[in-house]
């Protein structure tokens, strides 16, 4: 049974390449903190405050059922987050900027914040094919664009909520990361660090540690650098030359060893690398310590689950 992605789909292609596919997600979620109503409402509303990293893995899965997988496995997905979406309502508790005051609404069904969403991921999915695969044509990037929106729209997006075509959400987006309507609360800038792997509060275990230390080296290289100063991240020179060196190897590994970028080494799901996450956060909180210190153990209100 096909799935509502082609393979032949801009999103289905990008989205097969490990590089991206182990990537793209934390640089999402830490560049989606700087909208409030959207980071607010989720961390008031989250039934995973103690496992934070489990629900990055099972998003992760999530997203990745609905673009790769069969209709059956993409409805399922659909139907589940769903369900998950129906209770996600109410107003943020702090302030957050003078565009986002406290009281300001939040809800699942909202069409801007399903669009900023999407917005956020297509930004990264599109940033990381570039940086790690190869640069994508203006044809390309359209195509890419009108993909997430009908992805959006298969989470009950109506169209109305996104832009008009690529060149008005490109411009939209860049807006936004340098207007005061991006801003970071406290939490914000905390998970922001963690979930980009800037802060690492628990190191993964020796066998993986080189894979995680790549991926958040890669992550955190590949924010731009307005966003790398609002979450007061330090860049250094030997850092900078460090990600260049690996973004290269990337690209070259795609673009000129065909037999090697077809193997399941660089191409395929990525569903189990999501699963080593989740099993990593289980061993810390079995060991007694919180996942974000912090953030994951923080009191939060009646809304938090």
């Amino acid at each position: 049974m096909s799935g509502y992605f082609s393979t032949s789909s801009m999103a289905h292609q990008a989205l097969s390449h490990r590089a991206v596919a182990l990537t793209y997600g934390q640089r999402a979620l830490t560049i989606g903190t700087l909208h409030p109503r959207l980071f607010q409402g989720t961390a008031q509303s989250t039934t995973h405050r103690g496992t934070p990293y489990r629900r990055l893995a099972l998003t992760a899965r999530l997203f990745e059922a609905v673009f790769l997988g069969d209709r059956e496995e993409a409805d399922r997905a659909l139907a589940f987050t769903a369900k998950r979406h129906q209770p996600v309502h109410g107003t943020i508790e702090e302030d957050a900027g003078p565009h986002h005051p406290a009281g300001s609404p939040y809800s699942a069904a909202d069409p801007e914040l399903m669009w900023w969403t999407a917005g956020f991921t297509l930004d990264s999915v599109e940033h990381q094919y570039d940086t790690l695969v190869r640069r994508l044509t203006p044809g390309e990037r359209q195509r890419l664009f009108e993909d997430f929106v009908t992805w959006a729209e298969l989470f009950g997006m109506p169209r109305h909520g996104a832009p008009e075509d690529y060149p008005a959400f490109r411009a939209g987006f860049d807006a936004f990361l340098t207007s005061d309507r991006a801003h970071l609360t406290d939490e914000g800038r905390q998970v922001g660090r963690y979930v980009s792997g800037y802060d690492v509060p628990h190191p993964a275990p020796p066998p993986l540690r080189p894979l995680f230390s790549t991926v958040n080296l890669v992550v955190v290289g590949s924010l731009p650098s307005v966003v790398r100063d609002r979450f007061e991240m330090r860049w250094s020179v030997r850092e900078e030359a460090a990600y260049q060196a690996v973004t290269l190897s990337s690209r070259l590994a795609h673009q000129r060893v065909p037999l090697l970028a077809r193997t399941p080494l660089l191409r395929g799901r990525s569903e189990e690398f999501y699963k080593v996450v989740a099993r990593g956060e289980r061993a810390v909180l079995a060991r007694g310590h919180a996942s974000m210190p912090g953030v994951s153990d923080r009191e939060m209100g009646p809304l938090a689950g």
